[in-house]
């Protein structure tokens, strides 16, 4: 192997770490954010919220690195492929980091609303998110077609999950309008957590297109019918 072939190996090494770090920290920001809704533990929703800063940080600084490898060691083939995958994967980490506080911020409204909040299961829907967001990052990494196939399989019973859940939730709101507003914030964290999940499919799709050079739709990118526009998320 050259002296060059060498460092550039280190170099993308460098590159996977940083960008598993990224998905460690914002993995952890979810199940933070999901925690302050659950325990209505206002102090830690405004800590995620701020958080958020340095995610936006670990993306510029991630996007720096990978424009670096390009411009300077003009990289081909599979080499391109991953380059692009980690320009693409922050994007989806960024999102989820993003949905983290949205989680948050809507826990500090919830906080007065105990009773909203056991209408569903999220800190379940949370885990199989979070699952899927490990499994996807380790499927990168170890280069395993399989693990990113799983991830997408794990989607579909992410979005049936949230199917239900709407449900009770719709049927909630109309046996007691009362509650509407914080139903309805309900119904926004079940959709940032299924947002999240697609996410997560995004990047085991962008796994498969760096060990096979096919790029394919492998999962629904969103399988519910209610979308809030002012979320202003149209998906990958």
């Amino acid at each position: 192997m050259s002296v060059v072939r060498h460092a550039f190996d280190e170099e993308l090494q460098l590159l996977q770490n940083e960008l598993l770090a990224m998905g460690s920290y914002v993995e952890q920001m979810l199940d933070h954010a999901v925690q302050s809704l659950c325990n209505r533990d206002e102090e830690l929703a405004k800590e995620i919220v701020r958080r958020d800063d340095d995610v936006d940080e670990m993306d510029v600084n991630i996007e720096m690195h990978c424009l670096r490898l390009l411009a300077l060691q003009q990289p081909m083939a599979r080499d391109l492929r991953l380059i692009g995958t980690v320009l693409k994967t922050i994007t989806d980490l960024e999102r989820i980091g993003d949905h983290s506080v949205d989680i948050a911020k809507a826990a500090v409204h919830l906080k007065d609303y105990p009773n909203v909040i056991t209408l569903v299961d999220v800190p379940l829907m949370k885990e199989k998110v979070c699952a899927m967001i490990r499994g996807s990052l380790d499927s990168f990494t170890q280069h395993d077609l399989e693990m990113a196939y799983d991830v997408c399989e794990m989607d579909n019973e992410v979005d049936k999950l949230y199917r239900r859940m709407r449900r009770a939730i719709i049927s909630a709101m109309q046996i007691s309008p009362t509650n509407l507003e914080a139903c309805t914030l309900m119904l926004l964290v079940i959709y940032y957590l299924e947002r999240c999940a697609d996410h997560a499919v995004n990047v085991a799709e962008r796994v498969v297109f760096v060990e096979t050079g096919v790029l394919r739709q492998l999962a629904a990118s969103h399988s519910g019918t209610w979308t809030p526009e002012e979320n202003g998320d149209n998906g990958s």
